[in-house]
């Protein structure tokens, strides 16, 4: 007598179930415990300070190039603007302050009326970015 033997389709398959699971809480992990970072849009040359800090929290940073552009979320501004787009973003994170990055090069008035329209936004805690110094 011989036995025939006849694998059937339920033999050869595997359940992914445990693996698709392991899979999403893996990206549940590593999209909770990522941290992202704000850009003005355009690099800076900072002055340098001896009483620079480092300040962690999410902030709104604002540029000041040296030919004396106003940068705001990768955005070109004019002074006009500050304001608006400093409640706007505000209003979506009530905790953080403003950093204006000004570059070294740029006109204090410039920045004098960056912080001028921060502080009309109705934020008072405006720091001025600055490079460490060794």
């Amino acid at each position: 007598m011989r036995r025939k033997h006849f694998q059937t389709e339920e033999d050869s398959s595997f359940d992914m179930t445990p693996m698709l699971d392991i899979v999403f809480i893996m990206l549940i992990f590593f999209i909770v415990t990522t941290s992202f970072s704000k850009e003005s849009g355009i690099d800076v040359n900072r002055p340098s300070a001896s009483t620079a800090e480092r300040k962690v929290q999410g902030n709104i940073l604002i540029a000041i190039t040296e030919n004396n552009e106003v940068w705001i979320d990768k955005r070109n501004i004019d002074i006009r603007a500050v304001r608006a787009n400093v409640e706007r973003l505000h209003a979506e994170n009530p905790q953080g302050a403003v950093i204006i990055q000004a570059d070294k090069d740029s006109r204090n008035g410039i920045l004098v009326q960056v912080i001028d329209q921060t502080r009309l936004a109705g934020i008072a805690n405006v720091s001025i970015a600055a490079t460490p110094e060794e």
